[in-house]
């Protein structure tokens, strides 16, 4: 068990990786218990109409 060893603390360091032992994200002494849910707030893509294609003016004949 040691800097080799991908499933402990000290081994997610030395190989600088995150997981479940080493959290990405640390956890501050202030929070107790599960984190707050973060709220998704983008609206959904509403898709426009597009828009009509534009015909050529017709030649005038002369």
């Amino acid at each position: 068990m040691g800097k080799g060893d991908r499933k402990t603390r000290k081994g997610k360091i030395s190989i600088r990786s995150y997981g479940n032992v080493r959290p990405h994200s640390a956890k501050t002494a202030g929070t107790a218990g599960a984190a707050k849910p973060v709220a998704k707030t983008a609206k959904p893509a509403v898709k426009k109409a597009a828009a009509p294609a534009k015909k050529a003016a017709a030649k005038k004949a002369g």
